[in-house]
């Protein structure tokens, strides 16, 4: 990060949008033709800091236009709600997905490939409940609407994820529905739940060196080929070489069958491709999946993806987006300021420091934690972690 300390806080945050390359693809979708007031750009800065203030209306958002400071950084004097909404049912979703997706490239390239966890990626959804009346084209029950947010997690450090892919259909749409879009590197072990069970699919994973580990259903058919040997002081009850499914539909290619307890006592059964690991690595690997659970429940929490700022598909759509791309930001900043605080205290000092330079918010994240609030960080980590 550079030493300007003209820049605002929230304009250093946002700086890592490569403008040039967004300007560009704005121009080849056309998304600002005939637009002189509310150009994309800053419709998209404003959306990130109404996710950063956790508005829940287009009304707040204009009001926070009177401000001096966001004139300034957008170039506005004033906007109305009608235009914010047609704006924000106007922007292509994919323009914002690719934004997403560079972002979350630019992270992971200043991370770059430190310890075995980086080759562990997760894959889970996680659905947004919605009123049926206001949200018809997103129905999936007789009383309810809703969408699914696919995302895949690479892991960062020990304990920190970042979304580097993720896709957004309605809800009742089928989780394996979305493997090929989210399965897609070799030498990576993917890890993801048994809604993902396809037995074409993990043959072809076994084919094409796409590592895999996820747990069985209860009615899933095994026939056990070989046992191997499990140690004395291991958390596996058992570790077998099989192969899976009934004589009508059965993959090609043997497995590995792990099988272990959760921390309630439950019995797992895990597959995988992967024969190089012991049987208590193959059961920890499965274990940090609980991490994507954790990431769920911070965005749903600190980011603004409950209370939508339009009924239209493209609008949730949108608003989405915004939020991981509000959540990579926020990780880039931790990640080049190398601080020890929790990403939700940087978020909370970036609202404070908003409009001041840069440096102010950069002096506070660099004050060192206290030991009792390190403290309080591990115990909340750990309970959370307790749970998986």
């Amino acid at each position: 990060m550079d030493n300007r300390t003209a820049l605002s806080s929230f304009g250093k945050w946002v700086r890592p949008i490569c403008a040039k390359t967004f300007i560009h693809a704005v121009a080849e979708c056309q998304q600002d033709k005939y637009k002189k007031k509310l150009t994309t750009t800053a419709y998209l800065n404003l959306f990130l800091l109404a996710q950063l203030q956790n508005r829940e209306g287009l009304r707040h958002i204009a009001d926070d236009v009177l401000g001096e400071e966001l004139q300034r950084e957008l170039g506005l004097t004033s906007i109305s709600a009608s235009q914010l909404s047609r704006k924000h049912n106007q922007v292509d979703p994919e323009l914002l997905r690719h934004v997403f997706e560079q972002v979350a490239k630019l992270v992971l390239l200043r991370q770059g490939t430190k310890g075995k966890q980086f080759k562990i990626k997760i894959i889970d959804s996680t659905t947004v409940t919605l009123c049926l009346q206001k949200f018809k084209w997103a129905e999936f029950r007789k009383t309810k609407a809703g969408i699914k947010i696919h995302t895949r997690l690479a892991f960062m450090n020990e304990h920190e994820v970042l979304p580097d892919k993720a896709t957004v259909t309605v809800a009742k749409k089928n989780d394996r529905t979305q493997m090929e879009e989210l399965v897609d590197e070799p030498g990576v072990t993917y890890i993801f739940d048994r809604g993902y069970i396809d037995y074409a699919a993990f043959d072809r994973y076994s084919r094409e060196g796409i590592l895999f580990v996820t747990r069985l259903k209860s009615n899933t058919h095994m026939e056990p080929l070989e046992a191997y040997d499990v140690p004395a002081e291991s958390v596996v009850s058992a570790d077998w070489r099989v192969r899976i499914g009934s004589q009508q539909k059965r993959m090609k290619h043997e497995l590995r069958m792990i099988q272990t307890q959760d921390s309630e006592g439950n019995e797992l059964f895990l597959v995988t491709n992967r024969f190089d690991l012991t049987c208590d690595e193959i059961s920890e690997m499965y274990r940090s999946r609980w991490a994507i659970e954790l990431f769920f429940k911070w965005i749903k929490q600190h980011l603004q993806i409950k209370h939508l700022y339009g009924t239209s598909e493209r609008a949730v759509m949108n608003q989405i987006w915004i939020a991981l791309i509000a959540f990579c930001l926020l990780m880039l900043v931790k990640l080049e300021t190398k601080v020890q605080h929790s990403l939700l205290q940087c978020t909370r000092w970036l609202t404070t420091f908003l409009w001041h330079p840069y440096d102010k918010w950069l002096r506070q994240l660099k004050k060192k934690p206290s030991r009792t609030s390190k403290g309080r960080q591990r115990t909340r980590v750990d309970d959370s972690l307790a749970g998986s």
